[in-house]
């Protein structure tokens, strides 16, 4: 357990799907911006977006549209493309995460390799600094990922949480403690390197809250899982409840950290 005090902690609601299903279809329904609105309304600080290079599902003038209206920070997800980096300055968003990308996965599979990204990397960093945008990097929890990161200038490493939450899947307690373990050293790393801390990537109701217990992490992105569950109670019901469980988890985190506390003293 850290004896680091817990930082507020944010949720980050990625609308991308809102507009797969949108796009499944055509036409303007359903609305991501509304989503937007209505995740705002149920306790979301922030909005992240992925703006694909084939764009399967948000869309330029989704962009356009959530930066204009939106009442709280968009996340634009990006690949470091200059494609990408022009529209990032044409709009200003409030951070810029980078990810990779390739066009046959269904969804992002992995960390980005930061060391690979060479000057090309550095070089996208430091425009979307030089503009005052904040920049992430998505990466996996790992060492030599995290120091890169913060040799490269970003401001944010977002930790992908996607092996941690397939652990969770399967009955093998020891391989979803190892994963947890790995996430957690990694949170103390990126914090001691001067990196804030995200998490995300197949968050659940059921493995949410041992990331938000984290003390290090002060914002979780979470997409497709409450567009699923948007299905079944609403979009603000399922907002709503993640929220409820990741304050849960840092308010039983920190009362932990004071106990120990209180046993050394």
């Amino acid at each position: 357990m850290s004896n680091r005090l817990a930082k507020p902690l944010r949720l980050g609601v990625n609308i991308d799907h809102v507009a797969t299903i949108r796009n499944a279809r055509g036409g303007r329904h359903p609305d991501p911006l509304r989503a937007a609105h209505i995740a705002v309304e149920a306790g979301a600080d922030g909005i992240t977006a992925h703006l694909r290079e084939d764009r399967r599902h948000i869309s330029d003038s989704d962009i356009a549209r959530l930066k204009a209206e939106l009442t709280r920070p968009l996340n634009l997800e990006m690949a470091a493309t200059d494609e990408m980096l022009a529209i990032a300055l044409r709009h200003i968003p409030n951070a810029c995460c980078i990810v990779p990308e390739r066009r046959e996965e269904r969804t992002t599979e992995g960390g980005l390799d930061v060391i690979a990204g060479g000057d090309r990397l550095r070089r996208i960093v430091e425009e979307l600094k030089a503009a005052g945008i904040r920049v992430s990097l998505f990466v996996e929890p790992d060492e030599r990922a995290i120091a890169a990161s913060a040799k490269i200038g970003a401001d944010i490493v977002e930790l992908h949480t996607g092996a941690y939450c397939e652990k969770a899947l399967e009955d093998n307690a020891k391989a979803l403690a190892g994963e947890l373990n790995r996430i957690t050293q990694a949170t103390a790393m990126a914090a001691d390197s001067g990196l804030e801390v995200h998490a995300g990537h197949g968050l659940t109701y059921n493995t949410v809250k041992a990331i938000a217990a984290l003390p290090e992490v002060v914002e979780l992105n979470i997409g497709h899982f409450l567009v699923g569950e948007a299905i079944f109670g609403g979009l603000n019901a399922a907002v709503r409840h993640m929220r409820e469980l990741m304050n849960e988890a840092r308010r039983e985190s920190e009362a932990r950290a004071r106990r120990m506390a209180d046993q050394l003293s």
